[in-house]
């Protein structure tokens, strides 16, 4: 009897103790902060990508992230053009709110920079424990301004601290931190070294340091932003394959020559297909090496592109329908300058394969971080976490999405519900005009239904009159827009 009671007090112990470090083990799990790493096409349509309908080239990698997490359908970019958008997204403000609204340019070298008290998402996550790496263009600040973005919050820093050299892929220089670091190999005519590759290299390495710690590694990849250049071993993929090609005469040499200027290209069609496959291949890069890491179960991989095609530098966004079913361009406040394809995976946290229609933007992005690092947000910021919707969970709605450009006349769009509010002009009481469309019913903006309902006019033009602050560096007139 007493063996007995002594073998069962010996189980009972021994499976107590299992129970106790499992438990512990499920508790370390639970604490460990989760890694993010956030890639960013450059003008990337809605289409360009073969899980979201393009025929011409396949995205095997991308469409593989879309499956092994959440596609949004209804997600939408911080600004129709590259420096706005991207403030948007490390502030999560609108571009009603955040400091940078246009793509300002600084002399010689870089954009209008981020003002030092902004707070930007790097920053909170800093400030946090995480390890913060920025690979690709950057676009807030010009070098060694406080709009740097070694003062912005990140710790490292390689590639195009400015977007107007950002344009060029075989560039004379980069920036690694605070060093200005000369590419030998493409002086004066020479090509290479292949922009996006030495990029690639450092972003890769930065997650090899960091893998022990948590992470959050931004990767606003400069492809497919005209110029339109790739390695030949891409280029030969497609070569004779889009006809008829289209032959883009560009800057092949004087002031502008990879300073800004967009090289030519005889095979623009070839060329676009190649950099979307080799970004692809980037972006397969990324997730092999979290797996390789082992830290890919707790990792939360965001991809998605920062506004809508471009038509420069021989891009040719209509033969690809690179658009879709949307309707407009980088620089359109329509759809198609502003919807973006976004991808979210998080091994074991967002259920695979699924596909979401929640309505969300840009300045949503820091909340949702925010709320599953336990990081503390500023008072002023305007998004909504998506996290419950990436859990599976109710998810709380925008009253209003809000958007204002500051080239071409000024241009203003709100969405509430199913109803988009578009207004261009809006700095010449002349020549202003006003939209009004139900986005669900008619998602290519075709039917404009301001005469028809003018008190749904009215009441989204009081929302837009107060979804923004005036700005010292961006401008509307008041009378203008409350006309």
């Amino acid at each position: 009897m007493k063996l007995i009671t002594l073998a069962l007090l010996f189980v009972l112990a021994i499976t107590s103790c299992t129970n106790s470090k499992e438990n512990k083990k499920e508790k370390t799990a639970e604490a460990k902060l989760p890694n993010i790493v956030y890639i960013l096409a450059d003008d990337l349509g809605y289409a360009d990508l073969s899980y979201n309908g393009q025929t011409n080239f396949q995205t095997p990698n991308i469409d593989q992230l879309a499956k092994s997490g959440m596609k949004f359908t209804q997600h939408y970019s911080g600004s129709t053009v590259c420096a706005p958008s991207r403030s948007v997204l490390m502030t999560g403000q609108h571009t009603g709110h955040t400091f940078i609204r246009g793509n300002k340019e600084w002399k010689p070298e870089g954009q209008y920079p981020l003002e030092a008290k902004a707070v930007t998402m790097a920053e909170a996550l800093k400030e946090a424990g995480y390890a913060t790496g920025g690979f690709g263009k950057w676009g807030l600040g010009y070098p060694g301004s406080e709009g740097d973005p070694n003062m912005q919050g990140f710790d490292e820093f390689y590639g195009f601290n400015c977007q107007r050299i950002g344009h060029n892929y075989y560039p004379y220089h980069m920036w690694h931190n605070q060093e200005k670091i000369i590419l030998e190999g493409n002086a004066d005519k020479k090509t290479e070294v292949y922009g996006p590759e030495i990029i690639h290299e450092h972003a890769l390495k930065f997650l090899e340091d960091n893998k022990d710690k948590p992470f959050f590694m931004y990767y606003p990849s400069i492809i497919p932003h005209a110029e339109l250049f790739a390695p030949e071993e891409y280029m030969a993929k497609y070569r004779g394959k889009l006809e008829p090609e289209l032959n883009y005469k560009g800057v092949d040499d004087g002031e502008y020559y990879k300073l800004g200027g967009y090289g030519s290209q005889p095979e623009s069609h070839a060329a676009f297909a190649a950099m979307v496959d080799y970004l692809d291949m980037q972006v397969g890069d990324i997730v092999a090496k979290l797996k390789e890491l082992g830290v890919y179960d707790n990792t939360l991989i965001i991809f998605t592109s920062d506004n809508g095609p471009h038509k420069e530098g021989g891009a040719d966004p209509d033969y690809f329908n690179s658009n879709g079913e949307f309707k407009g361009y980088k620089r359109d406040l329509y759809e198609g300058g502003i919807r973006v394809p976004m991808i979210a995976v998080w091994d074991g946290r967002i259920a695979a394969g699924t596909e979401s229609d929640h309505p969300s933007a840009f300045w949503d992005v820091f909340p949702t971080i925010a709320e599953m690092t336990g990081i503390s947000t500023p008072a002023d910021i305007d998004g909504i976490s998506f996290l419950p919707t990436l859990l599976g969970k109710e998810q709380p709605k925008h009253d209003y999405l809000y958007w204002e450009f500051h080239e071409r006349g000024g241009r203003q769009a709100l969405r509430k519900g199913d109803w988009k509010l578009v207004r261009y002009n809006v700095l010449n009481p002349d020549k202003i005009t006003t939209e009004l469309y139900n986005i669900v019913a008619d998602i290519g903006e075709e039917n404009n239904l301001a005469e028809k309902h003018p008190e749904k006019v009215e009441e989204l033009m009081n929302l837009m009159n107060n979804a923004r602050t005036e700005s010292k560096v961006y401008t509307f007139k008041s009378k203008t827009i409350i006309k």
